[in-house]
């Protein structure tokens, strides 16, 4: 949901040299420090990497963006092997928080643009990742999205890729709970919101165009009392209802449901939240069939191993969208290696990463040349305990192939 426009906070810049610290420098991109910083071998000061995050310190999906920005912390340590550094040039970090607010996001997006930043990344709003995206192609800068699951995002433009999965990844995992879709009658309950909208156009694209009669039920994202959305999800009378829904009315939601008798009366697919959600499907989490991006200790991978290594230096913990942040930090770094450092032709950035493979947290990721999706392998996942209790475990990994989006018409 927009936000209510706030005034502008100065960006804070992280020099990642010193990352250990998290040091925080008060400056934007052009500001932050470009004496001081030599390289290993003592020569001259080289030229700083400067990333813009434009993400949501505050707002209705403030604590996705706090997982997201610990995980950039951590992929950029992993990244530069503890230097904070690419070819001999110090990284910096300037930070900007959108609240949740398109607006607000493309304010802060041209105003980095302008200190300097031709690298932007964050994104864990949908809305805002669609309006980010073409003001990188019209700036020819290179946008890394975050969290922002909306399909639009993938083929959007060439400067434009992202670090974390996307809502037709989540509906072809829900598909491989119900098998054959054909004849079969699918409610999506999702926010009236650029992210519930994708997912029920992810659903009729995947459970429709498998035969699937898919209607929906969408709620403002204002809305406080969802028992009149409940009901009318019950009164559907789906084989499946598939639940997509973010942000700080979820509990609420889940107790609305839970009054309705929904659980009993049709199967539930939704996508397992952060790890402070778990307690709030009590004994009915049993009853839930969860597809799942990623919760902590997942993956089971080195690369996951080394992300909780840091993470727990910085006093974090993996959580779903850490992941997304570990990644960004790492395409990011290997698109400036492969530039030598440099950061003026987006396009060699770009190039870079287009068609590139490599381990990231969750197992093997590509980066698909064709439209820039990111290929990685999603989670069946079942919940077990209630309350403080809950725990996930991996009920089935699907690999990269099984959950592929059709290749996306990019735009110039």
């Amino acid at each position: 949901m927009p936000q209510s426009r706030r005034p502008r906070r100065p960006a804070r810049t992280l020099t990642l040299a010193a990352l250990a610290a998290t040091t925080l420098l008060a400056a934007g991109c052009a500001e932050a420090g470009t004496a001081g910083s030599t390289t290993d071998g003592g020569d001259a000061a080289k030229a700083p990497v400067r990333i813009g995050l434009v993400y949501s310190r505050t707002g209705p999906l403030a604590a996705y963006g706090k997982q997201y920005l610990e995980g950039f912390r951590a992929g950029l340590d992993h990244a530069t092997h503890g230097t904070g550094k690419v070819d001999g040039h110090p990284v910096e970090v300037a930070e900007q928080d959108d609240a949740g607010d398109p607006a607000k996001a493309v304010s802060e997006a041209k105003d980095l643009i302008g200190k300097g930043c031709r690298i932007l990344a964050g994104s864990t709003a949908s809305g805002v990742a669609l309006q980010l995206a073409p003001i990188a192609a019209q700036n020819k800068v290179l946008f890394i999205s975050g969290p922002a699951a909306a399909d639009q995002v993938t083929g959007i433009n060439k400067y434009t890729f992202r670090s974390g999965r996307q809502s037709y990844q989540d509906i072809r995992t829900a598909a491989s709970f119900v098998g054959d879709a054909k004849g079969r009658k699918v409610t999506v309950l999702a926010q009236d919101s650029a992210f519930g909208q994708a997912n029920v156009a992810a659903v009729k694209a995947v459970l429709g165009g498998g035969g699937a009669s898919v209607g929906s039920v969408l709620a403002p994202p204002s809305a406080t009392d969802l028992t009149p959305f409940a009901k009318q999800a019950r009164a559907a009378r789906p084989d499946l209802l598939f639940v997509a829904w973010a942000g700080d009315t979820a509990p609420a939601l889940w107790q609305s449901l839970d009054q309705q008798g929904v659980f009993g009366s049709t199967k539930v697919v939704t996508g397992l939240d952060l790890a402070a959600s778990y307690p709030l499907f009590g004994a009915a989490g049993e009853k839930i069939s969860f597809l799942n991006h990623y919760f902590a200790d997942a993956a089971g991978t080195p690369v996951e191993k080394a992300m909780d290594a840091a993470l727990q230096k910085a006093g974090a913990k993996a959580d779903l969208f850490t992941p997304d942040g570990f990644t960004a930090a790492q395409m990011a770094v290997h698109a400036v290696e492969a530039a030598k450092g440099s950061t003026a032709d987006t396009d060699a950035l770009v190039k870079a990463l287009e068609g590139w493979s490599f381990d990231g947290v969750k197992g093997r990721l590509t980066v698909r040349a064709e439209d820039h999706a990111l290929l990685q392998p999603m989670f069946q996942v079942k919940l077990t305990g209630s309350g403080a209790a809950a725990r996930p475990s991996v009920a089935k990994v699907l690999g990269p192939d099984e959950v592929a989006p059709p290749v996306a018409k990019t735009a110039g």
